[in-house]
C-alpha cells in the first residue's frame, strides 16, 4: 500500500472527519467525498473521480455475472460519461423535480490490496426525497487505484438490501 500510503497527506480526511479503523484515511475521504458529491449533484466532479476503465454495477444478486446475468446498472466508463450527460442537461424527466439526498456510508474495512488498487467495502444508507421518502441500503464495494498521485475510482458495486425484489426507479447516482 506504500502508493496509497503516501497520498494520505495530499488527500487527508478533513477536519473532524474520523476515518474507519484500518482503513487508511485518504481512502475513507475519497469514499466519502464520493458519496458527497453525488448527494450534491455536483455531477461533474463526481465523474473526475472515475478512472478511464472503470466500471459500476448495481447486480440484481450478489452472485450475479454482469456478463451474464441482467443487472439494473453495469455502466463502463464511456455509459458513465452519458448519464452524468443526462443529469447535467436538466432534461432527465425522471428527476424533475431533482432527489434529495443524503447518505451514511459505516462499517469501512479493505478487504482486497496490491500494490495500487486497494478494495474498501462498507454498509449504506441513502434517503431519498422526491415527493416521499424513500430509503434505500446495502453494501458498497469501491476498488480505489492510485494513479499519478491522485486517487481514482476503478470500480464501484452496489449490492441493494432489496435486490431482486420490486425497486423503485434509480433515476438517481445510488
Amino acid at each position: 500500500m506504500s502508493d496509497l500510503t503516501s497520498l494520505g497527506a495530499a488527500a487527508a480526511a478533513p477536519a473532524g472527519a474520523v476515518p474507519a479503523a484500518g482503513v487508511d484515511p485518504a481512502l475513507a475521504s475519497f469514499i466519502y467525498t464520493e458519496a458527497r458529491l453525488a448527494d450534491e449533484a455536483r455531477y461533474s466532479e463526481w465523474e473526475a473521480l472515475w478512472d478511464d476503465d472503470a466500471k459500476y454495477w448495481v447486480p440484481m444478486h450478489p452472485d450475479h455475472d454482469p456478463k451474464v446475468n441482467v443487472s439494473y446498472i453495469y455502466d463502463n466508463r464511456r455509459r458513465i460519461r452519458s448519464r452524468i450527460a443526462q443529469l447535467n442537461s436538466g432534461n432527465r424527466h425522471s428527476q424533475t423535480p431533482p432527489s434529495v439526498l443524503r447518505r451514511l456510508i459505516t462499517n469501512l474495512e479493505v478487504v482486497a490490496q496490491d500494490a495500487d488498487t486497494t478494495t474498501v467495502a462498507g454498509n449504506f444508507v441513502i434517503y431519498e426525497y422526491r415527493f416521499d421518502l424513500t430509503v434505500w441500503a446495502g453494501r458498497y464495494e469501491y476498488r480505489i487505484r492510485a494513479r499519478g498521485g491522485d486517487l481514482k475510482l476503478a470500480a464501484k458495486t452496489v449490492h441493494l438490501v432489496n435486490a431482486g425484489g420490486p425497486v423503485s426507479t434509480m433515476s438517481f447516482l445510488v
